[in-house]
């Protein structure tokens, strides 16, 4: 398989850019506004008004909100380059992972609230500072939000990609308005079991709602495919954080993701599991200590026997053979 993706003469990318000159990308976010009226933007379902700033799961009204907005060197090789990707920490989260390394920001709410006029200029800005991309990061509660900025960044030439980098708990409906916007999808697919999902996300529906989610951006983008310098320009890359004592449950993921995505999905399978939010002493002791070099060896075993093979980054002391 070829890893760059040879571009017709006719074809404009990032893709947002065809849908802005065609008008579309305003009647997307025309679309999705009104959405919030009544909001179903992600899994959750509440309902509630958030143009009239009610707030429910998510605990975000009409506004998205930011924590931090940089050139971040430290997420995939393909994605960070050597300008960084140009990363944007939206606040809060519709999911409520006991384990969150952010927790201050995910379920704490730090950050500050931000129009379309502050997020496009923080677009702008991390173009302007050279980032390869703009990294959308927890961005499933504000899809509305973040679509408006972008409508406002394309006027005033933003040209780089987004990145939709995800927890996969996104609603069906709000990757619809994204076809054609996002070029980069990066979903976290975090667990297969449901009653794992519900007791350490509070989420007994997540792994249905992620494999319909990622299959979904698969079906708008394919595979991860990098240009002649190795930066992604299209596509899916999933990553997967191993957690302890659940390296059979990481393997129906790699399973599923092979056969139901395809073996030249590239994956992430990360190691960074660390005892944070939540967990610690009895509450979750099944998951209160580091993942071991075992455990993880195992989760590429199960990758490589489902015949996956694109892997962002191999730890030490993990044989690719």
């Amino acid at each position: 398989m070829k890893n760059s993706l040879q571009d017709s003469a006719s074809q404009i990318w990032p893709s947002y850019r065809r849908l802005h000159s065609s008008g579309e990308l305003r009647r997307r976010v025309t679309a999705a506004v009104a959405a919030l009226t009544n909001c179903h933007v992600c899994p959750r379902d509440c309902g509630i008004n958030r143009l009239e700033d009610e707030r429910q799961v998510c605990k975000v009204g009409r506004h998205a909100q930011v924590s931090s907005a940089f050139p971040h060197l430290g997420e995939e090789n393909c994605l960070r380059g050597w300008r960084g990707s140009g990363t944007i920490f939206l606040s809060m989260c519709n999911l409520r992972c006991v384990f969150c390394q952010n927790y201050a920001i995910s379920q704490s709410g730090q950050g500050d609230d931000v129009d379309a006029l502050d997020l496009a200029s923080l677009m702008l800005q991390l173009q302007e500072a050279g980032c390869h991309n703009i990294n959308w990061v927890t961005p499933e509660h504000v899809v509305p939000q973040l679509l408006e900025g972008l409508l406002v960044a394309a006027e005033a030439g933003l040209r780089l990609p987004i990145v939709y980098n995800t927890s996969a708990y996104d609603a069906l409906e709000s990757l619809r308005w994204l076809d054609g916007i996002v070029d980069i999808y990066m979903p976290d697919f975090k667990i297969w079991d449901e009653r794992l999902a519900l007791r350490y996300l509070k989420a007994g529906d997540y792994p249905a709602v992620a494999r319909r989610a990622i299959a979904e951006m698969h079906r708008q983008v394919g595979v991860l495919q990098l240009d002649e310098q190795g930066l992604a320009r299209r596509g899916v890359l999933v990553r997967h954080l191993v957690l302890p004592g659940m390296a059979a449950d990481s393997a129906h993921i790699m399973r599923w993701l092979a056969d139901a995505l395809s073996p030249d999905t590239y994956v992430n399978i990360m190691d960074q599991y660390c005892v944070a939010g939540q967990v610690g002493g009895d509450r979750y002791a099944a998951i209160n200590r580091r993942v071991t070099p075992s455990e993880l060896a195992a989760v590429y075993r199960a990758a490589r026997a489902a015949g996956l093979w694109r892997f962002d980054q191999r730890p030490a002391g993990v044989q690719a053979q």
